[in-house]
């Protein structure tokens, strides 16, 4: 068994945190996103890895590389974004083994090893609000899938896809996607996995649906600093006061420089920032980023950007100044 993780997203709505990294490479609690998924991978003791990447790949290459050279990967790139299905094709196989599907810009709380270990197909769903902007599951009450479909108008479910698959036989699914861009069967102009799967649906398949609770989307700022709460208050946090105050959970890079200041909780100060001065809550700092005499609170701060003056909710970029007097 081998695992199958899309990475290959822009990451429009985080701009302009994303116009120099990829959104699975965004420090959340001391590490890059795409390394907490990868941890969630080596739970199942899957070894296999398939990462699709596109934009900026090379850089989620170099960090994958370097930090989890004991698995077994590749990273099949993904030229054109034709939609999730055709991001998933890239990295399947033609063998009648399982795969495990996890979103690279996604956060789960579950039993991974539960997860992948059962005698049927599997699909992660989450109840929500609105099933409208998402793939949708129709189940019957013994938790059978019975029809998906992908963000209906009048969806007759509150059952969202939430982006973890477990296939038992991946030449299945790779049957089922290729066959839907041969005949060019589109959802919202492109080839959706959640086309795939109801294909396999129709065709006799068994699909269990599995009800989870912990799911952290990281498509928006919100939803990122609440993946990043979630993974702070689940990991060790580290912390470097030199005389400041720290209201854990935190984490602080120790070649960072933090004086004078009030931090956390629910912070992560990256490596080289240097801040002082500052109160800071619910807030991300990207590496070398300078904080002085702020009070921010809900704050995305990029890499090399400099944040001096008032209390205020910001949204800084890459390299990025801001001083107010």
């Amino acid at each position: 068994m081998r695992a199958v993780i899309p990475a290959a997203g822009i990451g429009k709505r985080l701009r302009p945190h994303t116009l120099n990294v990829p959104k699975v490479m965004i420090n959340l609690a001391g590490k890059r996103l795409i390394g907490h998924v990868l941890d969630a991978v080596e739970t199942t003791g899957l070894n296999s890895v398939s990462i699709i990447v596109g934009y900026k790949g090379e850089q989620v290459e170099e960090y994958v590389n370097r930090y989890y050279s004991h698995l077994r990967l590749d990273f099949p790139y993904q030229e054109e974004r034709k939609g999730l299905g055709h991001a998933v094709l890239q990295g399947l196989e033609d063998k009648d083994e399982g795969v495990l599907i996890l979103l690279g810009d996604t956060v789960f709380d579950v039993n991974f090893k539960d997860f992948v270990n059962t005698d049927h197909n599997a699909i992660a769903v989450v109840k929500v609000d609105d099933p409208r902007r998402f793939g949708v599951a129709e189940i019957d009450s013994d938790d059978r899938i019975i029809k998906l479909v992908e963000k209906p108008e009048n969806p007759k479910s509150d059952l969202a896809l939430a982006g973890m698959y477990y296939i038992k036989d991946q030449r299945v699914l790779k049957k089922a996607i290729e066959r839907l861009i041969s005949n060019d069967i589109k959802t919202r102009g492109e080839y959706q996995l959640t086309d795939a799967l109801q294909m396999m649906l129709e065709n006799g398949e068994y699909i269990q649906a599995v009800e989870i609770k912990g799911w952290y989307d990281c498509g928006t700022k919100e939803s990122l600093l609440d993946s990043h709460r979630f993974l702070l208050n689940h990991h060790l946090s580290t912390e470097h006061s030199n005389g400041s105050i720290i209201h854990p959970p935190v984490f602080i890079h120790s070649e960072a420089k933090v004086s004078n200041s009030v931090i956390g909780p629910n912070v992560t100060i990256d490596k080289g920032a240097e801040i002082s001065g500052a109160i800071l809550t619910e807030t991300i700092v990207g590496k070398g980023a300078v904080i002085k005499n702020m009070i921010l609170s809900h704050s995305l701060i990029g890499d090399n950007a400099i944040a001096e003056g008032q209390a205020r909710s910001i949204n800084v970029g890459d390299y990025s100044e801001l001083i107010l007097n």
